[in-house]
């Protein structure tokens, strides 16, 4: 399976439920793991762009990351985010108070301001039942703050095909159907995507791995997620850095493939 190795460099970071940075998964885009979520730092020319905010108890790790890549967080010029649920949302309140600018698709605005009001198309009471391997993820994440995240109701609206003025020139890709505005970022001079839960190689809530659509215990429309997936394969990266599991270095198609051969559980 053509997955990011382990890296040779990777650095624990020790507090709240041990956190991870993987440099470089992608030119100078590095990984922050915490609770089995991603977050990802974009570096170009001293200056970090921040994609998802994973947990409220993130917010040290965050600090850690930055300072083992020589940045503080006076060097990150904004918040991305793929999408409003709490698992990636979590720092986000707090780091818009201190001042970061945040970008979020408009459709997912109710969502930010009210982190658990959020559409799924199937109950998710069943899934520790019926997939208990997730049990341990889910509860990690519990440990983490995923129940206390506040909402954010300021933020500047993310445009499909637009290219973002921030390091790594991101580029949007409207993704719909895990949530309503969840959008995937294109880093075409990296030949990376950063896919989001558009596309995962971890359901937090089958714990199954490799390339897939995250499970309708969580995903709002499982068919439109399925047909998101197309705007995902047209960037033809060869890295695709998802929001939760492993980054997967196959080649976007393939992992397209896979996931649509997987289904959505």
């Amino acid at each position: 399976m053509p997955v990011a190795p382990e890296s040779t460099r990777p650095l624990s970071l020790r507090g709240r439920r041990q956190a991870r940075l993987d440099r470089d998964v992608a030119p100078g885009v590095h990984r922050l793991r915490h609770a089995s979520t991603n977050a990802y730092l974009i570096e170009e020319a001293g200056s970090v762009t921040l994609v998802d905010a994973l947990f409220p108890a993130s917010t040290p790790h965050l600090h850690r990351a930055l300072a083992a890549i020589g940045r503080t967080i006076d060097d990150v010029r904004a918040l991305v985010l793929t999408h409003a649920h709490f698992d990636h949302l979590g720092m986000a309140d707090e780091l818009h108070r201190g001042g970061m600018p945040m970008w979020l698709h408009p459709a997912d605005a109710r969502i930010a301001a009210h982190p658990y009001r959020y559409r799924a198309a199937r109950p998710r009471l069943a899934y520790p039942f019926r997939y208990p391997a997730s049990i341990a993820i889910l509860g990690a994440m519990t440990t983490v703050g995923a129940l206390q995240v506040r909402g954010v109701r300021e933020h500047r609206a993310l445009e499909h095909g637009a290219v973002l003025d921030l390091p790594g020139s991101p580029r949007v890709i409207a993704t719909p159907g895990h949530t309503d505005g969840h959008v995937a970022l294109a880093l075409d001079g990296r030949d990376a995507l950063l896919s989001g839960d558009a596309l995962v190689t971890l359901d937090p809530y089958t714990a199954k791995t490799g390339p897939r659509v995250v499970a309708a215990a969580a995903t709002a429309d499982p068919r439109q997620a399925i047909a998101s997936l197309a705007a995902l394969e047209e960037t033809g990266a060869s890295a695709v850095l998802p929001g939760h599991g492993e980054p997967w270095l196959g080649g976007i198609a393939p992992a397209v493939a896979a996931a649509r051969d997987a289904g959505v559980d």
